[in-house]
C-alpha cells in the first residue's frame, strides 16, 4: 500500500501523517517503522529502504518527505514501486507536486492519493465548532467565525487557542476571545487596510498603535501591508474569474480572496499600483534615512484613504 499526502493544509497532513504512523507502531511496532527525507539522503538509502525486507516484525512502514527533491528517485520511482515488496507499506508526503509531472499524475492514479487543503471560511467555523464540541465545550458559528478572522487560517494556532478558551471556560464566548487572545498581525492589518479604505482613519490609527504596542516594528508592519496590496492587485487584474481560480492561480487561499474582495472592488488598478510604489519608496526611505518611522508611516496610512 502507498499512501500520498500532499497540500498546503500543514495542520491536517500533520495530523493524518501522526494517525498513520501510530495506527502502524501499534500493530506492529517501531521496529519495522523508517523515515527518509528526500532532501538529506541518496537515492541509494531510498532504495535500499523500499525493497529491503522487515527485520524482528512481519510488516515494515517507510515515511518518505519530499522524494521528488532527489532527481534520480523522480526519474527512477515507477520502477521502484514497481519492486515493492508486500511486506512494505509507504507514506510519500510530498510538501509541493507539479500537477503537470508524470510523478504527480502516477502518485494520483496509484496511490491512495489524499490531498489537504487550507480550509474556507465555512470550513474552518464547522472545524473549529467540532473541536469544541469534541473536547467536552461550545461554540456558536457566529464566535468561530470570529476567533477565525481574529486569529487567521493556520489551523496549529487555533487548535493552540481553542484549548486555552476551553480550559479557561468550556462555554467559549466572545468575551472570552478577546480576554484570551491576542489579534495576529496579519489579522490586524488587513482589518487596518479595510478601516482605511472605508474612511475611519481614527480607527486604523488605533491599530496601529496596537501593532506598536505589542512590539511589531514598522518594517514588519510595511511587509504585511506589502501582503495586503499584493492581494488586492491580484483580485483586481484578475478580472471575472472566481475566488476559487484566483485562489488557484495565485497560491492563495480562498478565504484571504473572499475576505479582500469587497476593498478590491472599490479601488482602481492605477490606485493601487500607485500605493505600492509609495510603500516601496517608505520602505527604502526607512532602510536608508534617519526619518521617524512611526511618522512616516501613519503619514501613509492617511494616504490610503485619499
Amino acid at each position: 500500500m502507498i499512501i500520498t499526502l500532499t497540500g498546503n493544509n500543514h495542520f491536517l497532513i500533520q495530523g493524518e501523517l501522526s494517525r498513520l504512523i501510530a495506527d502502524f507502531v501499534t500493530k506492529f511496532t517501531d521496529m519495522g517503522l523508517q523515515r527518509l527525507d528526500g532532501e538529506e539522503v541518496e537515492y541509494d538509502q531510498i532504495r535500499e529502504a523500499l525493497q529491503s525486507l522487515p527485520f524482528l516484525t512481519s510488516k515494515k512502514l517507510v515515511v518518505l518527505r519530499n522524494p521528488s527533491a532527489n532527481k534520480e528517485f523522480v526519474e527512477k520511482f515507477e520502477k521502484l514501486f514497481s519492486d515493492l515488496p508486500e511486506t512494505t507499506d509507504v507514506i510519500i508526503h510530498e510538501s509541493k507536486l507539479d500537477k503537470r509531472s508524470v510523478y504527480y499524475k502516477f502518485l494520483k492514479k496509484t496511490t491512495d492519493y489524499k490531498e489537504y487543503n487550507e480550509l474556507d471560511e465555512n470550513a474552518l467555523g464547522k472545524w473549529l465548532i467540532g473541536q469544541a464540541k469534541g473536547q467536552g465545550g461550545s461554540l456558536n458559528s457566529t464566535d468561530a467565525r470570529y476567533l477565525s478572522t481574529r486569529m487567521g487560517l493556520n489551523q496549529q494556532l487555533l487548535s493552540n487557542e481553542l484549548a486555552k478558551l476551553l480550559a479557561y471556560n468550556p462555554n467559549i464566548s466572545r468575551e472570552s476571545i478577546e480576554l484570551l487572545t491576542e489579534p495576529t498581525p496579519q489579522s490586524t492589518i488587513f482589518q487596518l487596510v479595510d478601516a482605511v479604505f472605508a474612511g475611519n482613519t481614527k480607527k486604523a490609527l488605533q491599530i496601529y498603535s496596537e501593532q506598536r504596542a505589542a512590539k511589531v516594528e514598522p518594517l514588519a508592519i510595511i511587509g504585511m501591508l506589502a501582503w495586503q496590496l499584493h492581494i488586492l492587485a491580484v483580485i483586481i487584474t484578475a478580472g471575472s474569474r472566481s475566488d476559487a481560480a484566483i485562489a488557484s492561480e495565485a497560491k492563495i487561499s480562498p478565504y484571504v480572496v473572499r475576505k479582500s474582495r469587497a476593498i478590491a472592488q472599490a479601488i482602481p488598478l492605477p490606485r493601487i499600483k500607485q500605493l505600492i510604489s509609495d510603500l516601496l519608496d517608505l520602505d527604502v526611505s526607512l532602510k536608508t534615512t534617519s526619518v521617524n518611522p512611526d511618522d512616516a508611516l501613519q503619514h501613509y496610512l492617511l494616504t490610503l484613504s485619499q
